[in-house]
């Protein structure tokens, strides 16, 4: 049977990511870090321009850490860093390290534990 539509010049760019896993998993960690950095400037920014009478709808501190949770810990903490946010909070300054951390440690000991069975 002939196809319908056959493409003149063929790429494996897309196929490289939408068929591998890990191609995957990195699109969605980079998305995510992206995500989170741009909102701590954005929730840094809201910060600053807090006037008396005037009331500027944040970002809750739950919503910052579950970016963080959900993959974007090294955005969370570039943008502590950068923007210089949330960093006088022991909840943020210890909380988000120990995301990461975990975030590392738990795929890199399972990946162990499984070469070594």
């Amino acid at each position: 049977m002939k196809a319908l539509y056959q493409p003149e010049a063929t790429t494996t760019t897309l196929f490289a990511v939408v068929g591998n896993p890990w191609a995957l998993l990195a699109c969605y960690l980079l998305v995510m870090n992206l995500v989170t950095f741009l909102v701590f400037g954005l929730d840094k920014w809201k910060a600053k321009r807090k006037v008396k009478n005037e009331s500027v709808r944040r970002v809750p501190e739950r919503a910052l850490f579950l970016l963080a949770i959900l993959g974007g810990s090294l955005g969370a903490l570039l943008g502590m860093k950068v923007f210089h946010h949330k960093t006088l909070h022991k909840s943020f300054r210890f909380g988000i390290p120990a995301i990461l951390t975990l975030q590392v440690l738990i795929p890199l000991g399972l990946l162990v534990w499984s070469r070594l069975r």
